[in-house]
């Protein structure tokens, strides 16, 4: 398989993926979600994020100048907290009275869903040969 193949089929997963998480924590939607944080999930949540970023970086550990290398560094990201929350599950998140930096953080994941998204079912460019 390709690498551009490789890419597209992981984008297809990892963007619309980051689209609806993000989207579905946000607190417009969700507002009381992370109020009570209980120990034993977010270590499992670690497990999840430690086991999806070792998939990603196992399968594409791409680094050139294209927007396969995000995927890359999504993968390091979510393997790196995945780690931190199962050595760390104790540690509650941080309320930030100014809601607008998760908010913005949130919008710029989105987008990056997004762009991954496009990216991924955009059609191929192949190559024009004549067979006779």
């Amino acid at each position: 398989m390709a690498k551009k193949d490789k890419s597209k089929a992981i984008a297809k997963i990892v963007g619309p993926t980051l689209i609806l998480m993000i989207l579905s924590e946000m607190r417009i939607w969700n507002p009381t979600l992370y109020d009570a944080q209980i120990v034993p999930l977010i270590y499992l949540n670690g497990v999840l994020f430690f086991v999806a970023g070792l998939a990603i970086i196992t399968n594409h550990n791409i680094w050139t100048f294209g927007w396969q290398t995000i995927l890359t560094i999504i993968g390091y990201f979510v393997t790196l907290l995945g780690v931190f929350r199962m050595f760390f599950p104790q540690v509650q998140q941080v309320s930030f009275e100014n809601n607008n930096a998760i908010m913005v953080v949130e919008i710029i994941l989105i987008l990056v869903g997004i762009f991954l998204t496009i990216k991924a079912y955009s059609p191929t460019k192949t190559e024009n040969t004549n067979i006779e």
